[in-house]
């Protein structure tokens, strides 16, 4: 159960490792610039509400210049408590849109039965915040994907894909008129779950992929988590991989030309010295430190 009335010091101790995370990931990929007006798409999930006090907070903070605007869209689902978002946002003084598009009805209708209606549900929120983000005039459009989020899609790809390939911190938008940031992507969702129970956001729970429970994506997830606590900081490292890559030393053709390679080796010899791993005592120190070296 969340604590409405957790101090401040709890709150800032649980926020700025948060904060550290976001500032190192916004700074490395140059997320955020002068003059941006920054679209932060609000689910009324954890991770959203947790990037928004962020991003709130760096807007006061940090040397740049930029605008938020909160925006939520509520997709037709039976129930949604439509006063919520609305209320808080007014109670943070946050300039916020609420757009309302029956995409509910449309993706219970064209889903088969027993299959996943996530695809198709993204496909159209998408193309709606997309289209919102150019009538507003946003630079930037917010997500609130975190590290483990990255992860899950990275072994999703990798598994049922055959594909590596995970989710950019920074892209272009499907339409070509948006760039896409995820200011979370270097942040642990357990530092994300333990600073939403402090907040005692007014969690909105979905109920088209919230409520489906045989997900691959959470088998995955659950297979993460299991290894983050056999072995913590494995996750990290995953992530660090990422920002690691040989492509000569794997097998895509398009990325490395291995059809004209001569007698002289690539890489020197280092090519085929020993790989150098940690040992577990390092591994262990990293504990779930969210900065990646």
């Amino acid at each position: 159960m969340s604590d409405p009335a957790a101090s401040a010091p709890d709150l800032s101790r649980l926020f700025q490792p948060i904060v550290k995370g976001v500032g190192q990931a916004i700074g490395d990929y140059r997320m955020i610039e002068n003059g941006d007006r920054v679209m932060v798409c609000l689910s009324g999930g954890k991770d959203s509400y947790t990037l928004l006090d962020v991003l709130l907070h760096l807007q006061k903070k940090a040397p740049v210049d930029f605008e938020v605007v909160a925006v939520n869209l509520d997709q037709g689902q039976p129930g949604f408590p439509k006063d919520v978002l609305p209320r808080y946002l007014t109670a943070l003084g946050v300039r916020h849109d609420i757009l309302t598009e029956d995409t509910y009805s449309v993706v219970k209708e064209k889903t088969p039965e027993g299959k996943t209606t996530c695809a198709l549900c993204s496909r159209l929120r998408r193309g709606i915040l997309y289209r919102h983000a150019r009538e507003i005039g946003a630079t930037k459009i917010a997500l609130g994907h975190h590290r483990d989020d990255i992860l899950e899609t990275l072994f999703m790809n990798l598994f049922f894909g055959a594909r590596l390939k995970a989710m950019p911190p920074k892209l272009q938008s499907d339409d070509g008129a948006n760039v896409v940031i995820r200011p979370l992507a270097y942040v642990p969702e357990t530092q994300v779950i333990r600073y939403a129970q402090a907040r005692a956001f007014p969690i909105i729970p979905c109920n088209l992929c919230g409520s489906q429970e045989n997900l691959q994506r959470k088998v995955v997830g659950e297979m993460l988590e299991g290894w983050e606590r056999e072995h913590p900081g494995r996750l990290n490292n995953i992530l660090r991989a990422l920002t690691r890559v040989t492509p000569s030393h794997l097998l895509d053709r398009d990325l490395f030309d291995f059809t004209s390679l001569s007698v002289t080796p690539a890489e020197g010899d280092t090519a085929f010295d020993h790989e150098s791993y940690p040992d577990r005592e390092f591994l262990a120190d990293l504990g779930e430190m969210p900065m990646l070296g």
